[in-house]
């Protein structure tokens, strides 16, 4: 619903007092926190599956092949935002992935794969970055986070409201189907790749930051991407620590360090 729609609305039950400037951001949070409906899905046809697959395994070559030859005056992916664009595509085809059987466990497959390669090719930009990489990545980032939450819970993806919905079978009466997790063996790589992939990105960025001032490069370069709380490099590199909690704690890795992948390790 429009933004428009939504004050039309709430005009008619409530006026809002003068002054009140926070109206508008109050309706969006209450937009936010309304739990949006089942989604109903149904498995990939074998035909959906075989294009789908044949796309997604080109994209996944010309991303390979650029980001190989990115010292290259002729490869599309020379900066980590152009990386991160590319990637995100991908991202954004495997969420819609029904979270069914048979389609579930190649979800699971795909996002497996394109966090391996992106938390593999990261590290691989640099020394020097551009003025927005690094918030850039931290949201690039936080959506792979979301991502492994709505597969680790089975839910389906709503590209418009760009959320996780919970996902309701739609099949014909008689046919049996559920939504599917993870199996243990997955969990297991996955928890590997995060914790592994952390520990690199920590390392990464320990060196692009050196003498780097992060607020004033933004502030200078007009960066409309915000940082949030992290404003130099001490923030920056807090937040890489706390890089994947939520899909950590979903798989019940977190029992008291919370903000270091490295002390999770006992716990797998």
């Amino acid at each position: 619903m429009a933004m428009d729609n939504v004050y039309e609305a709430s005009a008619s039950n409530s006026k809002p007092e003068p002054g009140d400037d926070n109206l508008s951001a109050r309706l969006d949070q209450e937009q936010e926190d309304t739990p949006p409906p089942p989604r109903a899905v149904r498995a990939l046809s074998q035909t959906q599956e075989r294009n789908l697959m044949d796309y997604l395994e080109a994209r996944f070559l010309d991303v390979t092949r650029n980001f190989k030859k990115r010292a290259d005056p002729s490869s599309t992916l020379r900066t980590l935002p152009a990386y991160l664009e590319a990637t995100h595509h991908l991202l954004s085809l495997i969420l819609q992935i029904p979270p069914v059987d048979p389609s579930a466990p190649l979800r699971t497959a795909l996002l497996l794969r394109l966090t391996g390669d992106v938390l593999s090719a990261v590290p691989g930009y640099g020394p020097a970055l551009e003025p927005t990489a690094l918030p850039l990545l931290l949201s690039w980032l936080a959506d792979l986070d979301a991502a492994w939450l709505a597969v680790l819970r089975a839910q389906a993806w709503d590209p418009a409201r760009e959320r996780a919905v919970d996902a309701l079978p739609d099949l014909p009466e008689g046919e049996g189907a559920r939504a599917s997790r993870p199996s243990q063996t997955e969990r297991t790589r996955l928890r590997s790749l995060l914790i592994g992939g952390t520990d690199a990105l920590e390392e990464w960025v320990e060196k692009v930051t050196v003498g780097m001032d992060v607020a004033g490069e933004l502030e200078g370069a007009g960066a409309e991407v915000s940082l949030g709380h992290a404003q130099g490099r001490a923030e920056i590199e807090q937040a890489f620590n706390e890089l994947f909690a939520g899909t950590l704690a979903e798989m019940g890795s977190l029992t008291g360090a919370m903000n270091d992948p490295r002390g999770m390790e006992a716990t797998c």
